[in-house]
């Protein structure tokens, strides 16, 4: 059984970060969490996460729909530039390259299959935290796995994540990308 750690009516134990005065934010429209303006973040504050399953269930409005659930952030973000470069990314973007598509640990760990389904329609991604080990699994399908200490590509751009292992438990957290880019969120929950 998941516990249902977002409740779309009343997120509790949940926080809003955005980038300096930045409008990112999260609303809740038909019982659903939008993304909203500028970049910003949501983090679940109640506890950390390790040795378990994270569920999030999800839809883009079109292809171009860019968001990402953060996990083994190893402190209290406090901007959300924190949670790029000290988390890992499970990226939410259909239309990216295999480095940064949905399922990809961003510009780290490519996926090995693209399976999010059109705009529109809802698409459950469960990510397994197992020690070091990360894996994603998209509708139904494994497109991602990923061990902290394992080689990867070296960081090109400032907005890549900082290279290098990440703690086997640590916060969570959804990205909000920017105004082009309306992600909605139905679910977050964790299978302990």
């Amino acid at each position: 059984m998941a516990d249902l750690i977002l409740e779309t009516r009343q997120p509790i134990a949940f926080d809003t970060i955005t980038e300096g005065e930045a409008t990112g934010r999260f609303v809740i429209v038909d019982g659903t969490l939008k993304t909203e303006g500028g970049m910003g973040l949501l983090w679940y504050e109640g506890q950390k996460f390790g040795d378990t399953t994270l569920r999030v269930v999800f839809k883009t409005i079109n292809e171009q729909g860019n968001s990402g659930l953060y996990i083994r952030l190893p402190e209290a973000p406090k901007d959300p530039w924190y949670a790029v470069h000290n988390g890992y990314e499970v990226q939410i973007d259909a239309a990216a390259d295999e480095w940064h598509s949905t399922g990809a640990i961003y510009s780290m760990s490519k996926v090995t299959l693209k399976n999010q389904r059109p705009a529109g329609k809802w698409n459950t991604m469960d990510v397994e935290l197992r020690g070091q080990k990360t894996i994603v699994i998209l509708n139904g399908k494994t497109v991602n796995e990923f061990t902290g200490d394992q080689p990867v590509p070296a960081r090109k751009q400032w907005f890549e994540p900082v290279r290098g292992p990440r703690p086997d438990s640590g916060y969570i957290g959804l990205q909000n990308h920017n105004a082009r880019d309306t992600v909605y969120f139905r679910e977050v929950s964790v299978k302990k």
